[in-house]
Formats: structure tokens, C-alpha cells, sequence
């Protein structure tokens, strides 16, 4: 297999597919009300749900139309039918609508990575990045997890004080993936700087940034064949997979892992420490630390909105024409609130799993890939309050906000207070 010279990363594609001959906005649209969606989503859903159905015309930022869908049985028809309900974004018609420095650009905007791919190609990659997240070991993960959560601790333990986002959830995902990635401490801090600038105006230089190292990457994973790690697993996988292939899909991976893993530990650290059901747990008690993350992953999931699916026909979903060319918004967060199928929403989720928090389907979040997510969230969870046995939050409950993006909800800071402790 020949190794292509290093490129600039290819820039985003944004065609425009032939519009419908009525429009590309469908009739009724409304403009989706961000306040509501921030402070009360749940309410949103359900009135939207009460309006218009399962599956809602949405204006984004008063212009960009997408359908919203809400229902769980809908979300579940639009990822397991990959052929009407296609992946690669070049097929919106409404792409003249959407500015430039659209805030989910880096997220829809068509690059070749496996994301975006369909049909045969797809399968051929999604079988080798599976592969190789399969590939990584369950205890060296567990180990690593905790050697890096003990290093962060370290660096507040002494002072009583810290803000378990800035200094302790972000920091962690894409420190422990990267090096089973194949990355040392230095380059896996450095990739992280970089994700920290994926959108605005510096989103080009990062980005050209993490594709650079991810080339060093490969160059010495063929170098060294004997190297037993998740690019070593995709360089010698029998799919075939060209050096730009694997670096697309390794950066498309720590897009996918970072903040919405740091998001699940964030979000799971505020319940345990705001709920009193919870704070038992912090001291030895009851609850479990699964128990939070499922319950996080029902009630307030880090990805509560994907962009997403474009019809590749005419169509008909939840009582709505969906158009050839048309956008798709999966509803993660409200398909979890469905009354249709969860009447019992408020009275927590238990032991139930079903919920959409990782999609669905062969575009969903592959299996290995949320077990490592999910055993990243515990180990990190369960060292903090392991090191850190009194924690307790150093504001008023009602004083944490939520950083909300059109595609991520997660606690914006997390301020606590502990007795200050020895190093590990």
C-alpha cells in the first residue's frame, strides 16, 4: 500500500442538491425558540410534539429548515433505513441558506470521513474503525483512565477547590483515547489543545494542526509495525484502508469522543451532587455510579440533537412529505422523553437502557465505542470520589448553568470544595 504525501485537510463541502419545485422550506415552519431549548427542552419537545406531531418543520437561526424529529419510533425508522434516510450532507438542497460561520459547520459540513460515507464504503470502514475500538483492552483502558484522573487530581488535590469541568471532565476523553490511539502524553496534550479550537475563526488552523500530527501518527505506525495499538489495528486491517482514510476517521473519532464523554461525566458529577437520591452515593452509600450515567443518558444526554439524515426520495414520516434533499434532525433527547413510549418519564429511567443517547443503527455510535465512553465516565467518576471522599459542591445548586449548543448539552462549570489532599 503506497502512503499519499501529507495534504491540508480537505475543506468542508458544501453543494447545493436541485430544490424541490415548491421550495425548499416547507410550509408551517417555525423558528426554533433557543431560549425554550436551552432553559426547558423538555417542555419545548412536548409542545412541539402537541403541534405538530412526531416529526416538526424547524427553522434554525430563523432561515436554515430542517425537520425535527421528536418521536422515538420515527428516530428509530430514520437510522435503521439507511437507503431512504442517507448520510452524506452533500445531498441538502438548502445549503445557500446556511452562513458560513454556521455554529455546527464542522459537524455537517461534508468531509471524507466515515461519518458521511454510505453503502459499501461505509460498511468497509465501519468494520475496521469497529475492529479496531474492539481491539483496545478492556483493563489497559480501565488503567489508563485512572492513571490520568489521578494526574489531574494531583494538580488541585492540595487546594480544597476546583471546577470539576474545566479542570477534570474535559480534560480527560481525549487524553486516555488518544494514547490508545497510539499518541504519547505530549502529543495527546497537544491534539487536545488543538480540538479546543474547532470552531470560530481558528477552526482551519486547528484543524490543519491535528491532521499533521495524525500523519506523524500513521508514518511511524508503518515505521514500526509491531506497535500494538488502535492505528497499528487500522494500518494492517484487511479493509484495505488508505493512510487519508484512517486519519479521517481517527479525527472523526475524537470529534465524537471528546465533548460528548467529557459532557457525560460532567453531567453526571452535577446529579450526584445536586440529587439528593444521589449524595448518599458520595459518602458509600446506595446509588451507583451506572445507575447517574444511565440516568444521564436518559434525562439529559450530552448529544440531545443530531444533524443527521437527508432524504435521498420523497417520503412520508410521522404524518409529514419529507422531500428528496431534505434535512434531518434526530431528536435524541426528546425520542428519550417520548410519552409514546416512556409515559414515565419523570419518575427516573432505572435500569433501562433503550434509550437514543448513542443514536441507532449503522451510523450510531458503534458498540465499542460507547463501552470505552461509558468506562471512561466510570473510572473517572469513581477515582474523584475515591480521592476526593467529601466533595461537595461550593455554590447553591441552582447556581450551575448548561452550556447548550445546538448539538451538546453539558454543565458549564462544576465548582467544588473537598478537604485539600496528599498527592497519589
Amino acid at each position: 500500500m503506497t502512503t499519499p504525501d501529507p495534504a491540508s485537510p480537505p475543506e468542508p463541502v458544501f453543494p447545493s442538491a436541485p430544490a424541490p419545485p415548491d421550495g425548499v422550506v416547507p410550509a408551517g415552519s417555525v423558528p426554533l425558540d433557543y431560549q425554550r431549548f436551552r432553559d426547558e427542552p423538555v417542555e419545548l419537545y412536548r409542545e412541539l410534539r402537541r403541534e405538530h406531531g412526531p416529526v416538526v418543520p424547524i427553522l434554525l437561526d430563523g432561515k436554515i429548515p430542517v425537520w425535527m424529529v421528536l418521536g422515538y419510533r420515527e428516530v428509530v425508522r430514520v437510522t435503521t433505513d439507511p437507503n431512504r434516510f442517507a448520510r452524506d450532507s452533500r445531498r441538502w438542497h438548502a445549503w445557500h441558506l446556511v452562513p458560513p460561520d454556521w455554529e455546527v459547520t464542522t459537524f455537517v459540513g461534508y468531509r471524507p470521513t466515515m461519518l458521511f460515507s454510505e453503502g459499501a464504503d461505509h460498511q468497509r470502514r465501519s468494520e475496521a474503525i469497529c475492529d479496531g475500538l474492539a481491539s483496545v483492552d478492556q483493563f489497559e483502558l480501565r488503567a489508563q483512565c485512572e492513571r490520568v484522573a489521578d494526574q489531574l487530581i494531583d494538580t488541585f488535590a492540595g487546594s480544597g477547590r476546583a471546577d470539576l469541568v474545566a479542570e477534570y471532565a474535559s480534560q480527560i476523553p481525549l487524553r486516555v483515547v488518544t494514547r490508545l490511539y497510539g499518541l504519547d502524553d505530549a502529543e495527546s496534550a497537544a491534539l487536545q489543545d488543538d480540538s479546543f479550537h474547532l470552531t470560530g475563526s481558528e477552526a482551519p488552523v486547528a484543524l490543519q494542526k491535528m491532521q499533521t500530527r495524525m500523519e506523524a501518527l500513521i508514518k511511524r505506525v508503518r515505521e514500526n509495525p509491531d506497535q500494538v495499538n488502535v492505528a497499528a489495528h487500522l494500518v494492517s486491517h484487511p479493509a484495505g484502508l488508505t493512510d487519508d482514510e484512517i486519519i479521517n476517521d481517527l479525527l472523526g473519532s475524537i470529534y465524537a469522543v471528546q465533548q460528548p464523554t467529557s459532557d457525560l461525566i460532567g453531567n453526571a458529577l452535577r446529579l450526584m451532587l445536586t440529587d439528593e437520591r444521589f449524595a448518599i452515593t458520595l459518602s458509600g452509600g446506595r446509588r451507583s455510579v451506572g445507575q447517574a450515567l444511565n440516568e444521564v443518558l436518559w434525562e439529559n444526554t450530552p448529544v440531545p440533537f443530531w444533524i443527521g439524515r437527508w432524504a435521498a426520495e420523497d417520503t412520508m414520516l410521522g404524518g409529514q412529505r419529507i422531500r428528496k434533499g431534505d434535512c434531518l434532525m434526530l431528536g435524541l433527547a426528546a425520542a428519550n422523553a417520548d410519552p409514546d413510549v416512556r409515559p414515565d418519564f419523570h419518575s427516573g429511567a432505572g435500569g433501562n437502557q433503550a434509550h437514543m443517547a448513542f443514536s441507532h443503527g449503522k451510523h450510531g455510535c458503534p458498540p465499542a465505542a460507547r463501552e470505552i465512553a461509558e468506562v471512561i465516565a466510570t473510572a473517572a467518576i469513581e477515582v474523584l470520589l475515591d480521592r476526593l471522599p467529601d466533595v461537595t459542591l461550593s455554590v447553591p445548586p441552582d447556581d450551575l448553568d448548561w452550556r447548550v449548543t445546538l448539538l451538546m448539552r453539558g454543565t458549564a462549570a462544576l465548582p467544588v470544595q473537598f478537604t485539600p489532599a496528599h498527592l497519589h
